[in-house]
């Protein structure tokens, strides 16, 4: 199996240009980060090439962050925004040979109908994906659970589902956090190994305080197993808190490299 540790939320420790060289000295070739856009492209791919790292996953801008944005593709308004987010992933992406692009939905606007923001999610989540697929990148959508992201428009795996079908691009795949399913629905095992043929990206984190896998009560050494034996041949991103020092939350991991 190959794991993707998330630099955004492990090395926390260090400034974010600095975790390329802890993520090496940890023994990882893969990486992956939420949001690498207040960087420069030249300083990124410097840090990628002296650390021999390969960045396997990132997300699109997801508006203003600090004002409570977690994702512009629901909103009506804001498609001109939601437009230059797409154009700025896919700028990075191509640089830093990124092929998975995770574009987050947003939470409900005020005064916007379901019916209307599922409807503007669909539309502006086609219109990306055939942006992307010009470049061959894939882009994934996430359900997260709603205890951490409350107003977030797609919480749930059933609808997260049902618009991959509606969609129906063959670059539209479903990123599948355990942390999260567990969260909202539970039954891990059987909604994975249901929906393999739509994932195309593995994340992990324990639950309830999504710390490391053993920190609570989620059976990973079944999951790891689940995993192996389902053929998914992608990556597992790391993508958790550390309980107490990045280094020391890999502890679980040594067994499954």
């Amino acid at each position: 199996m190959r794991f993707s540790v998330n630099i955004s939320t492990i090395f926390t420790e260090v400034p974010f240009l600095s975790r390329f060289e802890k993520a090496r000295k940890a023994g990882f070739h893969y990486i992956e980060c939420q949001f690498p856009y207040r960087y420069g492209l030249n300083e990124l791919e410097e840090r990628l090439a002296k650390n021999n790292l390969v960045m396997t996953l990132m997300n699109c801008p997801p508006g203003n962050w600090e004002s409570g944005d977690r994702g512009l593709a629901v909103d009506k308004n804001r498609f001109d925004e939601f437009e230059e987010s797409v154009e700025r992933s896919i700028t990075y992406a191509k640089r830093l040979k990124v092929k998975q692009l995770h574009c987050m939905a947003g939470i409900i606007p005020v005064n916007q109908s379901i019916e209307e923001t599922r409807m503007n999610y669909i539309n502006n989540i086609t219109y990306a994906a055939k942006k992307m697929s010009s470049y061959g990148m894939t882009l994934l959508i996430e359900p997260i659970n709603s205890h951490d992201m409350r107003g977030y428009f797609l919480s749930s795996l059933d609808d997260a589902l049902a618009i991959l079908k509606e969609i129906n691009m063959p670059n539209v795949k479903l990123q599948f956090d355990f942390y999260h399913i567990q969260r909202m629905q539970g039954n891990l095992i059987v909604n994975f190994q249901n929906n393999i043929d739509c994932i195309a990206h593995i994340q992990v984190a324990d639950c309830p305080r999504r710390h490391e896998p053993g920190t609570g009560e989620i059976n990973y050494s079944n999951i790891f197993r689940t995993i192996q034996a389902s053929g998914y041949d992608g990556f597992i991103g790391l993508e958790y808190t550390p309980e107490t020092t990045s280094e020391a939350s890999f502890t679980w991991l040594t067994s499954w490299r």
